[in-house]
C-alpha cells in the first residue's frame, strides 16, 4: 500500500519505518525543512534502539521517503496518518493545533477518497473535530470529496518502540466504516499473521482507550511508590512486598517497580489531559489527580534522601548523577526525575557532575553551559571527587559497576539509588551507605 504520515517526530518515524519495513511505500511529510533535509541525509533527530538502521535500510530500498510538499503527500496515498505532537496546554489539556492544521492541509489538497487516521494521542472527540475541519475546508474549496476519519492510537514504549509496533499485543482501530476496517486490516496484515491483533471499536472508545491505558500504568507506578514510602516507615522491604503482590496473576510484575517517579512524553501529559477531559464534563477523577500528585512528590524524594544522608549540608557539595533520561534506551529528558533533582541542587548552591549513555547532548541543549553542571565522559569520571552518588536512570551498564571503584572515587561513601539497582547487603559489605526507595532499613541495617 501507499501510506502518508504527517509528522516525523517519534511516533511518525517509528510508524513510517515499521510500515515501510513491512513492504508498504511510505512518505513522511513534515513542515520542518531542516529536519527533512537531515532525515534525507540519514541524520535521525531522536535516539531509539534500531531506528536509525531501520530507516536507512528502507530509504535505500526506496520504500521510505520524506517530503515538505503537502500536495504531494496528500496525493500519494489513500491512508493519511496524522502523527504530530499534542503538547499540553496550561490547563493540562492536549493542544490540537497541529492535528487540526494537518486536517486543513488534507482538506485543501485531497482529490478522491481518503482515510484520515488519528495516530497522535488525542482526547475523546478529536475525530469529530478533524472531520468538521476537513468538511469546512472542502466547503471553502467548493469541493465534495468522500473521506472517513478513524482512530488508531499508538502504544509505543520509548526504548522498545520498534518491537512494540511490530509485535505489540493489540492494534486498536476506532471506526464505524466497513471500508476503513478493510483498509486497516490490509495495512496491518504483516503484523497480524500469527494471530489477529486487530481490535475494532467505535471512534470515541478508541480515543479513550489510549488515555485509559497510560493512566492505568501510571497508577500502578504511583501505587508501588506509595507502598515503598510506607515500607520505609514500617521497616519493611518493598522488594519483598513487590514479589509478594506481583506473584498474583491478577496484579502481575509489570510496572510495580518502585523508583523516583515516572517521566517522559506520555504518562505525565496523558494523565493531565485525561483529568482535564473529565473536568470538562464535570466528572470527578480523584484517583487520577492522586496519581499525578504522588508522582510529583516522588520526584522530590531523591533530594530529601540526599539532604538527610549529608546531614542537611548539601550547599557547596558536588553530586555525581548517573542517568539523565527519564528511562533507559532513550535520550528523552521530558519530565525526567533527574531534572527535578538537578534544579533542586542548583537552588541550594550544589554542583552536579552527570553521566548518561545517550542524553548528554539533550542535557546540554536544555541547560546550556553553566558552572554548576559538568557532563562526564563516563560513569566513573562522574564519581571523581563527588560527595555522593545519585542514580536516576536504570541503565544496564550501571548495574555491574564495581562497588570498590565507587568507594574509591567518592569523597563520602554515599549512594542514593532512585531505581533500586543493587542488592543492599552487597553495597553495605563494600563500605558504602546505601539509600534506596523503600529499602532503607535493609540497606543500612
Amino acid at each position: 500500500m501507499n501510506i502518508t504520515i504527517f509528522g516525523s517526530g517519534y511516533v511518525g518515524l517509528v510508524t513510517g519505518a515499521c510500515l515501510a519495513d513491512a513492504g508498504h511505500n511510505v512518505i513522511c511529510m513534515d513542515v520542518d525543512k531542516d529536519k527533512v533535509a537531515r532525515l534525507e541525509q540519514g541524520d535521525i533527530p531522536i535516539y531509539e534502539p534500531g531506528l536509525e538502521t531501520l530507516i536507512a535500510s528502507n530509504v535505500e530500498a526506496g520504500r521510505l521517503n520524506f517530503t515538505t510538499d503537502p500536495a504531494l503527500a496528500v496525493a500519494f496515498a489513500t491512508l493519511q496518518f496524522i502523527a504530530v505532537g499534542t503538547p499540553s496546554d496550561e490547563d493540562g489539556s492536549a493542544d490540537l493545533h497541529y492535528v487540526l492544521s494537518v486536517a486543513r492541509t488534507i482538506g485543501q489538497h485531497m482529490e478522491g477518497y481518503k482515510v484520515i487516521i488519528d495516530k497522535s494521542t488525542v482526547p475523546v472527540g478529536t475525530a469529530d473535530r478533524v472531520r468538521q475541519t476537513v468538511e469546512q475546508t472542502l466547503a471553502e474549496r467548493g469541493a465534495e470529496q468522500a473521506f472517513d476519519v478513524c482512530s488508531n492510537p499508538e502504544f509505543l514504549k520509548e526504548g522498545a518502540a520498534i518491537d512494540d509496533f511490530s509485535r505489540g499485543a493489540r492494534i486498536v482501530v476506532g471506526t464505524d466504516s466497513d471500508e476503513v476496517r478493510r483498509l486497516m486490516r490490509e495495512c496491518y496484515s504483516p503484523f497480524s499473521r500469527q494471530q489477529d491483533k486487530m481490535i475494532f471499536m467505535d471512534v470515541r472508545s478508541a480515543e479513550l482507550t489510549k488515555y485509559a491505558a497510560n493512566a492505568m500504568l501510571a497508577t500502578k507506578i504511583s501505587f508501588i511508590n506509595e507502598m515503598a514510602n510506607l515500607a520505609e516507615e514500617l521497616d519493611a522491604d518493598i522488594e519483598q512486598v513487590r514479589h509478594g503482590i506481583g506473584s498474583d496473576p491478577r496484579i502481575g510484575y509489570h510496572f510495580i517497580y518502585p523508583g523516583c517517579g515516572y517521566g517522559g512524553s506520555c504518562f505525565p501529559k496523558d494523565v493531565k489531559a485525561l483529568a482535564q477531559t473529565a473536568n470538562e464534563v464535570q466528572q470527578p477523577v480523584a484517583l487520577l489527580k492522586a496519581v499525578e500528585q504522588v508522582n510529583k512528590g516522588q520526584k522530590h524524594r531523591l533530594f530529601r534522601m540526599l539532604d538527610e544522608a549529608l546531614d542537611g549540608d548539601v550547599a557547596g557539595r558536588t553530586i555525581a548523577l548517573w542517568g539523565l533520561a527519564f528511562k533507559p534506551n532513550t535520550d528523552d529528558m521530558r519530565e525526567a526525575p533527574s531534572r527535578v533533582l538537578m534544579e533542586s541542587l542548583w537552588e541550594v548552591g550544589a554542583s552536579v557532575r552527570a553521566y548518561d549513555p545517550e542524553a548528554q547532548a539533550e542535557c546540554q541543549r536544555l541547560y546550556g553551559e553553566r558552572d554548576d553542571l559538568a557532563l562526564a565522559d563516563s560513569a566513573e569520571q562522574a564519581l571523581e571527587g563527588a560527595d555522593a552518588l545519585v542514580i536516576c536512570t536504570e541503565w544496564k551498564s550501571f548495574r555491574g559497576f564495581e562497588f570498590a571503584t565507587i568507594r574509591e572515587r567518592l569523597k563520602r561513601p554515599v549512594i542514593i539509588d532512585g531505581r533500586n539497582l543493587f542488592e543492599p547487603s552487597r553495597v553495605r559489605e563494600a563500605g558504602l551507605q546505601y539509600h534506596a526507595i523503600g529499602r532503607c532499613h535493609v540497606a543500612n541495617g
